[in-house]
This record gives structure tokens, sequence and C-alpha cells, in this order.
């Protein structure tokens, strides 16, 4: 989608300008994806308007997307290179994911919860992630199979 035509834009930079730069975020691969990957999509549609609060927000399945600050954070920390493979564990709504496949990562993404893993895998897809999603227990490395 054309930047111009893309309403959650703005949403974004402010959210990259407001919490993340001020809080010590640094690396730019981050800052790039976190301003690129559209948040509002991995949130349920009644909570778009919340999407880039500075807070978790819940998800189906009792389960909740981090806080964008958690997320940046994370990827930042991980100080893996362009190209290189991660293992995101517990995928929820994939937007972990969606930001270190942005930053030019290989990700496997791991879900306990099906219906999650299943509805992360759609969403990953219909925005052109190539990410693989499993369903399994990531603290027991579980690999029971791909969506």
């Amino acid at each position: 989608m054309d930047g111009s035509m893309d309403p959650y834009r703005p949403a974004r930079e402010r959210m990259v300008a407001e919490q993340l730069v001020p809080r010590g975020v640094r690396d730019p691969r981050v800052l790039d994806a976190m301003r690129a990957v559209p948040r509002e999509r991995f949130v349920p549609e009644r909570r778009r308007g919340a999407a880039f609060d500075d807070r978790a927000l819940p998800l189906d399945e009792g389960q909740t997307i981090s806080q964008p600050y958690m997320v940046a954070r994370t990827c930042e920390l991980a100080a893996v290179r362009v190209g290189g493979r991660v293992l995101d564990v517990g995928t929820g709504s994939g937007y972990q994911a969606a930001v270190l496949a942005a930053m030019g990562l290989e990700v496997v993404s791991i879900e306990r919860l099906e219906p999650l893993a299943r509805a992360a895998g759609r969403t990953l897809a219909a925005l052109g992630y190539d990410v693989e999603v499993v369903v399994g227990d990531g603290s027991r490395g579980d690999r029971k199979s791909v969506v």
C-alpha cells in the first residue's frame, strides 16, 4: 500500500517517535520495521483504535499482543544479522514475527494454541511476510504441525 494511502502510517510514526526512541531503541532496522509493519492488522478489529497504545492488548484465547516497546526492545537486544534465522516462541497474533521478518530475518514462529497460530499464519501470509508458523509447545521444542 502506498504510504500516502495508509491511514495508520502517522500513528506508527508517532509510536516510534514517542514510545521507542525516547526509551533508547536505536537500531535503525528495528525502528524501520516498527514503522513499516501494520500493527493494526495484528490486533482484533474492535481494538484497532488502540493498536498503537503504549500497552499490551487482549487477543483471542486469553492471550495478549505485547506493547510496542517490548517488541522493539526484544528485537534490538537479539542483535541478529540480516539473513539470520530466529525462533519466535509464542506467536500470538504474529506481530513480533512480522517485525523480525521485516528486519530481514528468516523466522520460524511456534504457538501452542492452534486457533492463534492459524489466525497469525493467515495474517502474515496476507501481508506478504514469509514466516513459518508452527503449532507446538515452544518450551519443549515440539513441532507438531505447520499451519
